[in-house]
C-alpha cells in the first residue's frame, strides 16, 4: 500500500477528533460512512460533470468516517472482533457501490467497471483470507483501500477540470476517459495486489 507509510501521521491527526467524538457510537459512524459511499455511487452514475465534484466529496467523507470509527472504538474500549467484521463488511459494500456507480455512469464502460470490481474484491479477499488462516491481516500490495479512495477523489476532480477545458479530450484520452483509465488501473493493480498477498500468505504458511 503506497499510503500505508503515512498511517501513523493519519492516526495523530485523527486522534484529537476521535477524543472529541468519544461519546458517539462507532457503529453509527460506520453506518454513516456507508451512506456516504452510496451517495457517492449515485453521484458517479449521473451524467452531468459537476456531480463528479459531489461524488469526490462523498468519497472523502467515506474515507474519513471509516478511519474515525475504529479510532473511537479503540479509544473507548469498544473495539472487538464483531466490530472489525462489521467494518470489513461495510468497506466491501462501500467499494462495490462506488465502483458500480462509476461503471453505469457516462465515463466508464461496464466491462471495464466489472474488471475493476473483480480486481479490488480479490485484493481485499486475499488480505482478509490471510487473517482467517491465523496470519496477520495483509495490507501489502500496490493498491490498498486508502490508495483507491485518494484516486476516487483526485481523478474525478481532474476529469471535471478536463471536461471544462476540452469536452472532447475528457471523453477520449487515448480512447478512454480519465475515470475509465483509473478503473483499468484498479483492475490491473487489484489483481497484482491479490497475487502479492496470496504469495505472501503461501510463504508464511509454508
Amino acid at each position: 500500500m503506497v499510503l500505508d507509510a503515512y498511517r501513523d501521521t493519519a492516526d495523530k491527526l485523527l486522534m484529537p477528533i476521535a477524543q472529541r467524538m468519544r461519546t458517539v457510537n462507532p457503529n453509527h459512524i460506520s453506518a454513516l460512512s456507508l451512506a456516504c459511499a452510496v451517495v457517492a455511487g449515485v453521484f458517479f452514475s449521473m451524467e452531468a460533470s459537476y456531480f463528479l465534484l459531489l461524488a469526490a466529496l462523498m468519497v472523502g467523507l467515506n474515507g474519513f468516517l471509516d478511519a474515525l470509527d475504529g479510532k473511537i472504538a479503540r479509544l473507548v474500549g469498544k473495539d472487538s472482533k464483531r466490530g472489525d467484521f462489521v467494518d470489513h463488511v461495510i468497506d466491501r459494500y462501500a467499494d462495490v457501490v462506488m465502483m458500480v456507480g462509476i461503471s453505469i455512469g457516462a465515463y466508464c464502460d461496464p466491462v471495464i467497471g466489472l474488471f475493476a470490481v473483480v480486481g479490488v474484491m480479490l485484493a481485499s479477499y486475499m488480505g482478509t483470507q490471510a487473517q482467517a488462516l491465523g496470519l496477520r491481516r495483509d495490507y501489502k500490495g500496490i493498491l490498498g483501500r486508502a490508495d483507491r479512495l485518494v484516486l476516487l477523489m483526485v481523478v474525478p476532480l481532474l476529469q471535471y477540470l478536463v471536461a471544462l477545458a476540452d469536452p472532447d479530450l475528457a471523453s477520449d484520452l487515448f480512447g478512454y476517459s480519465l475515470i475509465a483509465w483509473m478503473m483499468i488501473y484498479f483492475g490491473v493493480a487489484g489483481n497484482i495486489t491479490a497475487i502479492q498477498r496470496a504469495y505472501s500468505a503461501w510463504r508464511s504458511l509454508s
